[in-house]
C-alpha cells in the first residue's frame, strides 16, 4: 500500500472525497433556513413586480404571497377549469387573462371565482367575456403553476382540470410576443357573481429541509466510499501478490 502507485491513487481519492465533502456541506447549508420570513409575511400585500418577474420561478418563501397588480382583462379569454374544490366541495373556477399595465405586453392568469355547477361557471365566463373588466387593481394570492396534464381516455380534450398558465396561454388571444407569469393569482374578490375562492395562508412549514439533509448524508457516504475503493483495490493486489509468493515458496 506504500508503493508510489497506491500513494498516487490515495491522493486522487483524497481529492474526490474533498469534492464530495464540499458538496455535502453545500447541501447542508441549503437544508437549514438561517433567515426565515417573519410569520404572516405572506399576508402583507406586495406589488406583483416586487415578488416575481415574468417567466421566472417562485421561490419557496414567496409561495402563497398576497399581491396586487393593475391591468385589464382580455375579452374572450375567460376559461372554465373543472375539478376545483372550495371548502371541500367540488366545483369550477372561472379564469381570465389579466393584461398588466407594464410597458411591454405582459399577462398573468387570474382565478376570478368559483361556481358549484358547470352551467353557472359557463354563464359567468360568457358574461365576463362579453364585458371584460378593465382598468382595475386585482389583489389576491400568488400560486405556482400546477402543471398541465393530458386528458384521460374518452374525456373532452378541451376540458381543463389543472390551473396551468402554460395550458391557458395556448388558448389565449393576442398572445404573440407576450410576457407571461408562470404563476397565477387567486383573486380575493370574485367577479361575475361567482363565489370567492377559499385560499388560506400557507403553512409556515419547517425551517429544515430534510431532503437536502438526506442529500448531504449521501455525499458523506460517497466520500467514505472513495477511501474504501482505494483500500479494496490495494488490499486485493496485496493478497494476490501474497498468494503468488506462497506459490513460489511451495
Amino acid at each position: 500500500m506504500l508503493r508510489p502507485k497506491w500513494i498516487g491513487v490515495l491522493l486522487l481519492c483524497l481529492v474526490v472525497a474533498g469534492i464530495f465533502a464540499w458538496l455535502g456541506q453545500w447541501q447542508l447549508a441549503r437544508a437549514i433556513d438561517t433567515a426565515p420570513r417573519e410569520e404572516g409575511a405572506t399576508e402583507q400585500v406586495m406589488p406583483l413586480e416586487d415578488v416575481v418577474t415574468p417567466g421566472s420561478y417562485l421561490s419557496d418563501p414567496l409561495v402563497g404571497q398576497r399581491i396586487e397588480v393593475s391591468g385589464s382583462f382580455v375579452a374572450d379569454d375567460f376559461i372554465v377549469v373543472s375539478s376545483r374544490f372550495n371548502d371541500g366541495k367540488e366545483g369550477f373556477w372561472v379564469t381570465g387573462q389579466l393584461r398588466t399595465d407594464d410597458a411591454e405586453p405582459t399577462s398573468i392568469a387570474v382565478a376570478v371565482g368559483w361556481a358549484e355547477t358547470r352551467e353557472q361557471a359557463d354563464a359567468a365566463a360568457a358574461a365576463l367575456n362579453a364585458d371584460a373588466p378593465a382598468n382595475l387593481e386585482v389583489t389576491g394570492r400568488l400560486i405556482p403553476d400546477e402543471g398541465p396534464v393530458p386528458p384521460s381516455s374518452g374525456a373532452d380534450p378541451t376540458d381543463m382540470t389543472r390551473m396551468s398558465p402554460a395550458a391557458l396561454l395556448s388558448r389565449w388571444h393576442d398572445a404573440v410576443d407576450l410576457n407571461v407569469y408562470r404563476q397565477f393569482v387567486v383573486a380575493d374578490d370574485p367577479f361575475g357573481g361567482l363565489v370567492d375562492i377559499h385560499s388560506p395562508a400557507p403553512d409556515a412549514g419547517a425551517s429544515v429541509n430534510w431532503l437536502n439533509i438526506f442529500y448531504a448524508a449521501e455525499w458523506v457516504v460517497f466520500a467514505g466510499f472513495a477511501f474504501y475503493f482505494w483500500y479494496r483495490l490495494a488490499k486485493d493486489e496485496w493478497e494476490k501478490e501474497l498468494e503468488l509468493l506462497e506459490d513460489e515458496t511451495a
